[in-house]
């Protein structure tokens, strides 16, 4: 197959829909290893008032005038139907909305870019599970869409199981048998890293038995469907789950340590050529001094610095605003952004060509498992 024709002047939104460009695409491979912009990308959500509900969502080019180079995204029909949804992650280009439509738990997968979506129905004994969590990544190798539901069992087994869609092939599988044997409970957020994701994870045993806290990250390879546990150095080990983050920037993992429940200080941990358990602290993001009564890391800009929403506490009211933390000259840059405490979201994502083969469409599930 080949490519009629491209305009490299032009980003995917400007090309979509002009009637003298044409694109087919057909190899997966491809697919795969182009981008259409190395630049990144970040999607901001976020609500302004109380009675806002759907919440706004804004792009930004992260280049050298951020914030200036915005946009409004307009969702999709499908995403706007959900409700109580919320954005799972994104990765190479796609971004994961989880949500309910009609009763029925859905998954939205949706290519700003160019403005592709598909909806898949969760199976509905997911829905009774005691405790799931879904995750997200796109296979670096074949383009391939692939959904990780990890179900965590209460006391006293704390057995976990897994399973995971592909979009390629419309079915459910079980993973359970790849898991690690000892129980453990991973909590949110999850970040994609190349062909990894990864979540911060505790041993419950420990708690349950007052033993010291033992943190690792688990990671799960979206190309051969294995998991694996990466050790954390003493320091993040021992430390209370509930204060642990993780992220990613420039292609790195990223733990952030928050110096209490009331996050009025966050350490930035970052990890050291790629080798387990050498992570080293590079800043610590302390809340401003005036007003404010706590701070939150969203996301890091392409340059390394945080994006932050700092709660701050008015005479009538309380207050979210998002800023960009200056870690060299310890300060924060403005950036005129407001909105209701704990609504605001952040996601990098770069322009790809993933589902530029699908129609807008609903999928219906097989279930394997």
């Amino acid at each position: 197959m080949f490519i009629i024709s491209i305009d490299a002047d032009k980003s995917i939104e400007e090309m979509h829909g002009e009637p003298d460009s044409t694109m087919v695409v057909l190899s997966s491979n491809f697919i795969a290893a182009h981008s259409v912009s190395e630049s990144q990308h970040l999607l901001i959500r976020y609500e302004d008032k109380e009675s806002d509900t759907v919440g706004k969502y804004l792009s930004f080019v992260d280049d050298d005038i951020f914030p200036h180079h915005r946009f409004v995204d307009t969702l999709p029909l499908s995403i706007k139907l959900l409700k109580n949804a919320n954005i799972v992650t994104s990765s190479f280009g796609l971004f994961c909305f989880h949500g309910y439509n009609l009763g029925t738990e859905m998954v939205v997968l949706w290519n700003p870019s160019i403005r592709k979506s598909i909806t898949i129905p969760m199976p509905n004994e997911f829905n009774l599970n005691p405790k799931t969590n879904l995750c997200f990544g796109v296979s670096p190798v074949t383009a391939d869409p692939k959904i990780v539901e990890i179900t965590q069992f209460h006391k006293t087994s704390y057995h976990c199981e897994a399973n995971v869609y592909t979009v390629s092939s419309g079915n459910w599988r079980n993973l359970s048998n790849n898991l690690p044997s000892k129980p453990f409970r991973i909590f949110w957020p999850q970040v994609v890293v190349d062909r990894f994701i990864y979540w911060c994870a505790f041993y419950p045993m420990n708690v349950d038995s007052e033993l010291p806290n033992h943190n690792f990250i688990i990671s799960f390879d979206i190309t051969n469907e294995s998991f694996r546990v990466v050790e954390l150095p003493d320091s993040l080990s021992r430390h209370s789950p509930q204060q642990l983050c993780i992220f990613m920037v420039r292609e790195s993992l990223v733990m952030l340590e928050y110096d209490s429940y009331q996050k009025r200080a966050c350490s930035v941990w970052m990890i050291e050529n790629a080798v387990e358990k050498s992570f080293t602290k590079r800043f610590t993001v302390e809340a401003p001094q005036y007003s404010s009564m706590s701070i939150t890391t969203l996301g890091f800009r392409m340059n390394g610095k945080p994006i932050v929403e700092v709660e701050n506490a008015h005479m009538c009211y309380e207050q979210g605003e998002l800023m960009v933390y200056e870690a060299n000259i310890e300060c924060f840059k403005y950036l005129g952004m407001y909105g209701k405490p704990g609504t605001f979201f952040v996601h990098s994502y770069i322009e790809t060509l993933v589902l530029i083969r699908q129609s807008d469409r609903n999928i219906e599930v097989e279930d394997d498992v």
